[in-house]
């Protein structure tokens, strides 16, 4: 019996699965298809008058979160960066004025010296010794000269009574001048002399830091010889010189002409703090053919010796403002392929794509000659998702 009773719900369950899949089949079968293809198709859902049909689809789209900031006024400093290298404005290499023995060195490598200090010391015994004999030569000159005027001025007396010729009073005039002559050339001889004994203290003709010792006390040094002493390079002041495109020139002399100069720093690579400050002191007479960059130099007091000779560093020099103009951030700055564009919003809070003329970039701030107004919206994030006509939402 209840076996019986099992097979009976088996059977029912059968049943109502066998229902199921005719239903569902009836529901798939190709001719009921085909009728109801012959019924027409059904009406479409209706539309707002005056509206197109692209506009229907956006206004389905959810907007778009971007960021905006509004476009203000202000002055902006017109800024060129470039590349510049550090060199010195004097460097000297002292040398020999003589043959002779360096006796004494009173310098070290590497030393910071002033102008006038003591460097070397060169054996000056010959040149004592020559001034020496020049001077008694010149004494017994003097002697003579003292004589030849005496002689003369006796000459004269007797002339003037008649008891000497003229003849006699003309040897004497003679006499005198070649006395005179003499000891001009004496004095003359001494100068020299004294001269060249100068030229065995050899001091800094300049201010600056000292180099390596190329000659040391003992060696026997020659008239402008091909090893120097020492190399003097001039650190305070010290100069940068950069070069920028020549379209800069007109901008370039006008920053040079105005007074004080044109303001000039200095940055290490990736700081943003300078190194140092200088100014605008040159600007080369011809531009560069080849490159198109006309040279500029700009002087740096150095104090703290924060520039040195040979390096590298980025140039900032301003030259000049740009009064009352529109003033975006450059992040809102987009290239397409007419040129720069932003996306500003709308009243109605949709993106607009508007072409732009940047003429100053200043960092992170430009300024606009064309194409925006202050006060107008322009998008700093989310642009990439834009499109012309997009719904957007202005979020904080």
């Amino acid at each position: 019996m209840r076996m019986r009773s099992v097979l009976l719900i088996c059977v029912a369950l059968a049943a109502i699965g066998g229902v199921f899949v005719w239903g569902k089949y009836l529901r798939t079968d190709p001719v009921r298809a085909e009728a109801a293809m012959q019924q027409g198709p059904q009406s479409a859902p209706a539309q707002n008058p005056g509206q197109a049909p692209e506009q229907a689809r956006d206004s389905g789209k959810p907007a778009i979160a971007v960021k905006v900031v509004q476009v203000t006024q202000d002055s902006m400093p017109i800024r060129r960066r470039t590349i510049g290298w550090v060199e010195p404005i004097a460097t000297v290499a002292v040398k020999s004025r003589i043959n002779s023995v360096i006796m004494e060195q009173h310098a070290q490598d590497g030393q910071f010296v002033e102008k006038g200090d003591l460097l070397f010391s060169l054996d000056d015994r010959e040149v004592r010794a020559a001034i020496a004999r020049d001077e008694a030569a010149m004494a017994q000159h003097q002697a003579e000269l003292e004589r030849a005027r005496a002689d003369l001025e006796r000459t004269k007396t007797l002339v003037s009574k008649q008891t000497a010729s003229k003849q006699t009073l003309d040897q004497a005039m003679a006499d005198a001048r070649v006395a005179e002559a003499a000891v001009a050339a004496d004095r003359a001889v001494l100068q020299a002399d004294r001269l060249t004994l100068s030229y065995t203290t050899i001091t800094a003709p300049i201010s600056g830091r000292l180099g390596s010792i190329g000659v040391t006390p003992g060696n026997l040094v020659q008239e402008n010889g091909e090893i120097a002493f020492v190399t003097i390079t001039q650190m305070q002041p010290i100069r940068v010189t950069f070069t920028l495109p020549d379209r800069d020139l007109d901008a370039l002399r006008t920053a040079l002409a105005q007074y004080p100069p044109a303001p000039v720093q200095v940055f290490t690579k990736g700081d943003k703090i300078p190194r140092a400050k200088g100014s605008l002191t040159f600007i080369d007479s011809a531009v560069d053919a080849a490159s198109g960059t006309i040279t500029a130099k700009a002087k740096f007091a150095n104090d703290n010796l924060a520039l040195w000779p040979g390096q590298y560093f980025d140039v900032e020099v301003e030259l000049g403002v740009q009064a009352e103009t529109a003033i975006i951030p450059t992040v809102a700055l987009q290239v397409g392929q007419e040129g720069m564009f932003v996306y500003v919003i709308t009243p109605e809070n949709t993106a607009e794509m508007r072409k732009v003329a940047v003429s100053v970039s200043d960092g992170d701030r430009s300024a606009i000659s064309s194409g925006l107004q202050p006060g107008e919206r322009v998008v700093v994030d989310g642009q990439h998702r834009l499109s012309p006509g997009a719904r957007v939402m202005v979020v904080k």
